[in-house]
């Protein structure tokens, strides 16, 4: 945070008193469900990861036996978020049982990052008009409801730690002109965020070519660019040695960091470095040495894995795609989600196109467009707009990176319309709110005929992932349980049970396997599931499978449990809850 922020007492406690606000109002909201359900199946499989490594498994070693066995699964996840999660958990654990402990940690660890997001986007707004700008986002932060889905209690996996690690590597960035340190944060931060995950690379590469651009325009800026550049590649060096094994060294990987992406990034913080220290006199000069730099860094990238051209994706087999992938919610394209879901479009999509509207407003004023700060955080919520339209899981960025852009032109709106009584500054902002904003849009959609066709939530669905529908199922011997692949993390973190898959795309033969069992006849379904020496089968609810086209469901093996015609080689087995649990016969739990 930049030291102007810093040197205002009053206003640093404002922030932490705000976050505190907002932490002890999702905490009191959100308490009791931590005890419920583990809410999402990424946090399931992360808590799996943690506990594993804190019953031995080694730091590099991310392998998990029980998930498609005698395969395994290889995650791709940052050991980072595991450290810090375990690390909290053992704070905990002298004052309180491990339980406790656990669902503390749970609890906590998403607020704790909460903070330091606030943070960086206030300071974003600091930057660009003052402190009024910043009074306003924290105004907008409090009433940010939309904004507070990836840190709800007992989100524990990585989408948190990448928002906030995104906010301070734009605030660092837009700093950069003001504040020589913020250069070096900024090529810090990125190369941190690197190691644990991919999902925030369109806003970083953002904020590096800001630094490129700044450094073509002015020669003066060369300081800035040579600090980032190598703060970049020696964040980024520590973050490959720190994540990945030294048996591993020389894997490359469209997924997460490895060989191609680390020397991509290294190679080119270098050279972006060593533009900074040639500063060339020319600004053609400049601007060559800087492309040299991106075009170094893609070569490399592209030439030790070409595929990754095709994005992160790119290793994943296709067959999983129609029996999964193509059904995952978050990576649905906004237009997709707006003809199934048209009310939660809307909710998704209401502040972000205010902050748009507010963007295209401010870039129309000559100042707006000549200071790099708001240049830079323009540029980077439109990365993140363009990038939400699509795949709706970057709503999130859209909304904490349009936050500032917001609050600048409230302040302006000030001005205009000069509000200078507190009650109309504070009324005209609270109408510019993620959450007033996002609920006047659904009441308007609701009024003008529109509704979702299918619940997003799927409440329907819901005692499928509560803690205490799988304790009878934690009592059966141990096995190898086939279901439906969202199931899969709650068996892992919930019972003993081994199971075929989950919804991650390095499962391809685990993912075949569990849909093909469920989808296709039952004959054929005895065939995969000997062949897989499976000794359950579940199914829950009335939703069908992913990928399971209605023509074919009355056929299928999963149709014909839901119509209470089990085969004859499946024996019913009693257990409370919600699930229908057969045990496969010939088989022979262990």
């Amino acid at each position: 945070m930049p030291g102007t922020l810093l040197r205002q007492p009053n206003f640093t406690a404002l922030v932490a008193l705000i976050w505190l606000l907002v932490a002890l109002a999702l905490l009191l909201a959100h308490w009791e469900r931590t005890a419920e359900t583990l809410l999402d199946t990424d946090d399931a499989m992360r808590l799996v990861q943690m506990r594993a490594w804190l019953a031995g498994q080694g730091w590099f070693d991310l392998g998990q036996p029980r998930l498609q066995p005698p395969i395994g699964y290889d995650s791709h996840w940052s050991r980072l978020i595991d450290a810090g999660l375990a690390g909290l958990f053992l704070i905990l654990t002298p004052f309180t049982d491990a339980l406790s402990a656990e669902r503390l940690m749970r609890a906590w660890w998403p607020l704790l990052w909460l903070l330091p997001c606030i943070a960086g986007m206030v300071a974003i707004a600091w930057r660009i008009a003052g402190r009024e700008a910043a009074t306003v986002a924290l105004l907008l932060a409090l009433v940010g409801v939309p904004a507070y889905q990836q840190f709800t209690p007992g989100r524990i996996d990585h989408h948190n730690v990448q928002i906030a690690l995104t906010l301070l590597a734009v605030a660092a960035t837009v700093w950069s002109d003001r504040k020589r340190w913020c250069a070096i944060a900024a090529g810090a931060i990125s190369g941190v965020a690197l190691a644990i995950g991919f999902e925030s690379l369109p806003y970083l590469a953002a904020c590096g070519a800001a630094f490129a651009l700044r450094s073509i325009a002015d020669r003066d800026a060369a300081p800035a660019l040579r600090d980032y550049g190598l703060a970049l590649a020696a964040a980024t060096c520590a973050a490959f040695l720190i994540s990945v094994g030294p048996d591993r060294w020389t894997r490359s990987l469209c997924d997460a960091i490895a060989l191609n992406g680390a020397a991509a990034a290294i190679c080119g913080g270098l050279i972006l470095a060593l533009s900074g220290f040639l500063a060339h006199r020319h600004a053609l000069t400049r601007a060559a040495s800087v492309a040299a730099a991106g075009c170094a860094a893609m070569a490399v990238l592209l030439l030790l894995e070409p595929r990754c051209i095709n994005g992160p994706f790119a290793m994943v087999d296709a067959a999983i795609w129609p029996a999964w992938h193509d059904h995952v919610r978050e990576l649905q394209p906004l237009a997709s989600v707006l003809e199934v879901n048209p009310l939660t479009a809307v909710a998704i999509g209401a502040f972000p196109v205010a902050a748009l509207v507010a963007a295209c407003i401010l870039l129309y004023q000559p100042n707006f467009r000549r200071d790099f700060g708001p240049l830079v955080t323009a540029a980077v919520f439109f990365c993140a707009a363009i990038t939400m339209v699509a795949a709706i899981r970057a709503f999130s960025y859209a909304t904490w990176l349009g936050m500032p852009l917001v609050a600048v032109l409230a302040v302006r709106l000030f001005a205009v319309f000069r509000l200078n009584t507190l009650v109309a500054r504070f009324a005209t902002s609270v109408m510019v709110t993620p959450m007033v904003l996002s609920a006047g849009a659904i009441t308007v959609a609701y009024a003008a005929g529109l509704d979702d066709k299918d619940s997003f939530a799927r409440p329907a669905m819901q005692p499928c992932f509560q803690n205490a529908s799988y304790a009878d199922l934690a009592r059966l011997p141990p096995g190898l349980v086939v279901a439906d692949i969202s199931f899969g993390p709650y068996l892992l973190a919930l019972t003993p049970h081994s199971v075929m898959a989950a919804p991650y795309h390095r499962l391809s033969e685990g993912i075949r396997v569990a849909h093909g069992a469920l989808a296709t006849p039952p004959d054929e379904a005895r065939q995969i599931l000997a062949r897989a020496r499976a000794n359950y089968l579940m199914v829950c609810g009335s939703r069908p499978p992913d990928g399971l086209a209605e023509s074919g469901r009355g056929g299928s093996l999963w149709g014909r449990l839901q119509a209470g015609a089990a085969p004859d080689w499946l024996a019913r087995v009693p257990v409370a809850g919600p699930f229908a649990v057969y045990r496969i016969a010939g088989s022979a739990a262990r």
